[in-house]
């Protein structure tokens, strides 16, 4: 059955079907957003991306409570770095955050650690399948495009941290893949404020040239009244 919402955006009003939308939440990691991780070794101000969790986890709730789909992505490479670029390995270095260096939580950015699971405020449930991947984008490597095509998903609710790297990326692959994909301004978030709005501006700019970007508040407002009257 139908259920077509209207969803006030920018730069113009973002309509999907609820029963073809799902809530992606992007690298909700201990890694990036709990003490100890990779995001605060790099000398990063960790209460800058907490503030997306409690949108994020409305949003949960709803999708949740509606029985929506819902699915997380994290990012980190197989025990052995055998992903991951030598490149991308140096330049973590660099910044005094190896990947792969032990810390308190683990090694950072490795599969099967502490840090690499999702924090404990957002932890899936059975059913809401996680994307591990390599690299900054959620389709790069991955089999997300073939588990939303099975789902029949063709528009996206996107959350997560941080926004210019793993969100925007992300945003801009399903893009080009046909997806619509609408970013929660109040559920992403930077480790610089002026990072998470030029990236904001880029992806509604031009008639929704990647997407388009609205909050956690119309979001749920247009989830209830539309389930609400169905």
């Amino acid at each position: 059955m139908s259920q077509e919402l209207e969803i006030d955006a920018k730069p113009y009003a973002f309509t999907c079907d609820l029963s073809h939308t799902a809530l992606l939440i992007i690298d909700m990691q201990q890694d990036f957003l709990a003490p100890g991780g990779f995001g605060e070794r790099l000398g990063n101000d960790l209460s800058l991306v907490r503030e997306c969790i409690s949108p994020v986890r409305q949003l949960l709730d709803a999708f949740r409570t509606k029985g929506l789909f819902v699915l997380y992505t994290r990012e980190g490479h197989r025990p052995d770095l055998s992903d991951c670029p030598p490149s991308k390995l140096a330049r973590s270095q660099r910044q005094g955050a190896g990947i792969g260096d032990e810390g308190p939580m683990g090694r950072l950015l490795v599969r099967g650690e502490k840090g690499h699971a999702i924090i404990p405020e957002l932890a899936p449930i059975p059913g809401e399948p996680i994307i591990d991947k390599p690299g900054k984008g959620a389709f790069f490597s991955t089999d997300l495009d073939l588990i939303l095509r099975n789902k029949a998903i063709d528009s996206l609710i996107v959350t997560g941290v941080t926004t210019h790297v793993c969100v925007s990326t992300t945003v801009r692959e399903g893009s080009d893949r046909g997806y619509e994909c609408l970013v929660v301004a109040d559920g992403t978030a930077a480790f610089d404020p002026e990072d998470r709005d030029a990236t904001l501006w880029q992806i509604q700019q031009q008639g929704a040239i990647f997407g388009w970007v609205s909050d956690s508040h119309a979001i749920l407002t247009a989830i209830n009244e539309r389930t609400d009257s169905a």
